[in-house]
């Protein structure tokens, strides 16, 4: 187990750290005293809520009134009579919200219709401010009353709270993005630098590392040099890192191979029994009562699920609810063993593909695979996964307490023990680009057509993937990737900005190529931010067009992208010669909350020219 080291700031601190899940969500916070050793502790008490204890976490649902005013939230929205109030119209349900923020990448495409829709007027990101807000007031209350002079003790934490916001390993910049645009609705934070600087992001892959660090399970897993799997199995996403030490001594780790992140929770399994429900049901009295149906399979019939020789019941109405054609008797539907297993089928399937993937792709040995998160509570899960995976010689183990608390006391370790000093990019990065057009390259000759002269006059062909942090890289955390880029313009007012786009590549082209061009695989891009810069101050001397003699300007400037924690970052830079001096001015995103200082050496590939 771990040995943590004293707090060294000089001031008192709160750090809060929200698990906002698809299904249940948890809080974990630490205060952070100047020479004390800090302390996770769990908010275990919230209103409502009829079962107290270490593994305390409320359901991730919000109930509004038809004018959208939050009617309630979490525990208290988990009452029969407020679900009857919504049957009737009276109220509106929002749940599984988390899933609105999802990337739009072809991996979570076919799972828009299993996700109930927003209330009506409400966006994903105003659904997720009102939770934020809530867990907040949440927390106020637990800590005011739990410790002593509790409202004095919060009341000088106001300007001193750090908040740590879990993810899926596959959410990415537009997600951290709207995150953080929720935290400022709630009121979290201020929308300023300083104000973002009070956030941060970890993926629930390296959260459930971290808790798993702190209970001695990896330390010992991880012997000999060998990695180790965490699957954190939530309700909506099953996350999959793998990890291993850095030195045989220390806690310091990395990542071995690209994080994945798949669409096959908890949820999924009770989707898959209620379109079994309706492939039988359909036509028959009891249609009208399948979702009823399929809400007592999730909170009964799918949690105690072990054996698929046994029938399972589902229990729903009253004795004189028969139907034996559809094997309904005294109010209860019976299911075969093997139909319940078949629901789990696709999340046991994905994460054993996953895992031997993982193995494959790892260069040192995997010893183990931890299973945390909500879903790991299903046995039928669990010894499947152990079967299947023991037999590869990888050993399957879960905590045995507080398994769904994992992820928000990683949360709370990630900040303040930071155990994670290297990470692989899971896509290229880059942007899109126009280069020199080249008779002798075959791809530059089978698109020829498309050829031009650009103000310079030179041959030029456009539609270029330029790579500045190819995928599958391990990068440290202070790590830049860079590429130089021009651009030209007939005026030197076209250079008072630069805008570049930067884009992530999802697909399978060859990682060792630094360049590539994107109509081989069109749909496999996404704009993930624009990169502006201010230039107006910048004084460009005239060229001469080797072609029509025309003049033209040129600037030179270089895009770094570094990862620094779990978010990526976009930085443009230049030279600027003044008096003998270079100058180097470094503009980032706005989704960013920190910019570089640290010059270096400028290097120019004039044969790049970013593409309008």
């Amino acid at each position: 187990m771990n040995t943590r080291l004293p707090y060294s700031g000089p001031f008192r601190k709160l750090v809060l750290a929200f698990d906002v899940g698809t299904t249940y969500s948890g809080i974990s916070y630490c205060i952070l005293d100047p020479g004390e050793v800090p302390e996770i502790r769990g908010v275990t008490r919230f209103p409502a809520q009829e079962h107290v204890g270490g593994d305390s976490k409320i359901p991730t649902i919000i109930y509004y009134d038809q004018s959208g005013n939050v009617r309630a939230v979490g525990a208290e929205a988990d009452r029969v009579d407020l679900e009857e109030e919504a049957e009737d119209g009276e109220l509106v349900k929002a749940e599984w919200f988390k899933l609105h923020l999802r990337p739009r990448a072809p991996s979570s495409s076919g799972i828009t219709d299993t996700i109930p829709p927003l209330p009506r007027g409400k966006s994903a990101i105003d659904v997720f401010a009102d939770f934020l807000r809530y867990l907040y007031q949440c927390a106020q209350g637990y800590i005011q009353e739990t410790h002593a002079n509790g409202t004095n003790l919060w009341r000088g934490f106001e300007s001193r709270t750090h908040f740590v916001l879990t993810h899926p390993n596959g959410w990415e910049g537009e997600q951290q993005y709207m995150m953080r645009k929720a935290a400022v609705m709630a009121g979290l934070i201020p929308d300023t630098e300083d104000g973002h600087s009070q956030l941060s992001f970890v993926t629930e892959g390296e959260a459930s590392l971290h808790c798993c660090i702190q209970s001695g399970l990896a330390n010992e897993a991880i012997k000999d040099g060998k990695g180790i799997i965490i699957v954190d199995a939530g309700g909506g996403t099953i996350d999959i890192s793998t990890y291993k030490k850095t030195t045989p001594k220390g806690d310091s780790y990395e990542e071995m191979s690209a994080p994945q992140c798949y669409f096959q929770g908890s949820i999924f399994v009770t989707a898959n029994a209620k379109q079994f429900l309706q492939n039988v049901m359909r036509g028959t009295r009891f249609e009208l009562d399948i979702p009823y149906i399929t809400r007592i399979f999730d909170k009964t019939t799918k949690l105690r699920f072990r054996s698929a020789d046994d029938p399972q019941f589902i229990k729903f109405g009253t004795l004189r609810d028969k139907d034996p054609s559809l094997n309904i008797r005294s109010g209860q539907l019976k299911l075969l063993g093997s139909d319940v297993a078949s629901f789990f089928e696709p999340a046991i399937r994905c994460i054993v593909q996953s895992v031997e993937e993982q193995c494959k792709a790892s260069p040192n040995a995997i010893s183990s695979v931890f299973l945390v998160g909500g879903f790991a509570a299903s046995d039928w899960l669990f010894s499947n996964l152990k079967t299947s995976l023991m037999a590869q010689g990888v050993e399957v183990s879960r905590p045995d307490s507080h398994v769904n608390k994992a992820v928000a006391d990683g949360a709370i370790s990630f900040f303040i023990d930071h155990f994670v000093a290297a990470r692989v990019s899971k896509f290229a990065y880059g942007t899109s680009c126009m280069t020199r057009f080249q008779p002798q390259n075959i791809e530059h000759v089978a698109r020829s057509a498309n050829k031009f002269r650009d103000l310079s006059g030179d041959w030029m062909i456009g539609g270029v993937f330029s790579v500045i942090l190819p995928k599958n890289t391990k990068v440290t955390e202070t790590q830049e990737f860079r590429q130089a880029y021009g651009k030209l313009a007939p005026d030197p007012s076209d250079f008072d900005k630069i805008r570049v786009d930067i884009m992530c590549y999802r697909g399978t082209i060859a990682d060792s190529s630094s360049q590539w061009f994107m109509d081989k695989d069109p749909f496999m891009y996404s704009t993930l931010c624009r990169v502006e810069a201010d230039t107006s101050r910048l004084s460009i001397p005239p060229k001469i067009s080797k072609h029509q003699r025309m003049q033209y300007y040129e600037i030179k400037f270089e895009i770094l992208l570094s990862l620094g924690l779990t978010e990526l970052k976009a930085h443009i830079c230049w030279q600027e010669n003044k008096k003998g001096k270079y100058l180097y001015t470094f503009f980032h995103v706005s989704r960013s909350n920190s910019s570089l200082r640290s010059p270096a050496q400028v290097v120019y590939d004039p044969d790049i020219v970013i593409q309008e």
